[in-house]
């Protein structure tokens, strides 16, 4: 089982980004697939999530109404499409996939590597 996450960069503050998340190794469309990151000196924290098979999705505060997480059933692959980065975006970002996860990072089963996104100012 194989979660590749890719799409990361450097990018100017009021710019874009989209992130990939790419699953293999088995079937994820019972699954809640999940973008967390994780902040130089802070814990990880939750982005956004969406079920595979119903397309809901939920997101943090601080990024509702910017990012938005989308799915592609036939590639098998997650979206984080992230708009307006700010300064503070700058992290870590990692998928994961969890059979009944929401925000809750001990709720996800697989991890992807992580993808590294930082915005300058």
């Amino acid at each position: 089982v194989q979660l590749q996450a890719s799409g990361g960069g450097l990018v100017q503050a009021g710019g874009s980004l989209r992130l990939s998340c790419a699953a293999s190794g088995r079937s994820f469309s019972a699954y809640a697939m999940g973008w967390f990151r994780q902040a130089p000196g802070k814990e990880r924290e939750f982005v956004a999530v969406t079920n595979w098979r119903a397309g809901g999705t939920y997101y943090a505060d601080s990024v509702r109404g910017r990012f938005a997480i989308s799915s592609d059933n036939a590639k098998n692959t997650v979206y984080l499409q992230m708009n307006s980065l700010k300064v503070e975006d700058t992290a870590l970002y990692y998928c994961a996939a969890g059979r009944s996860a929401l925000t809750v990072e001990s709720d996800y089963d697989y991890w992807g590597q992580g993808t590294q996104v930082t915005v300058s100012s």
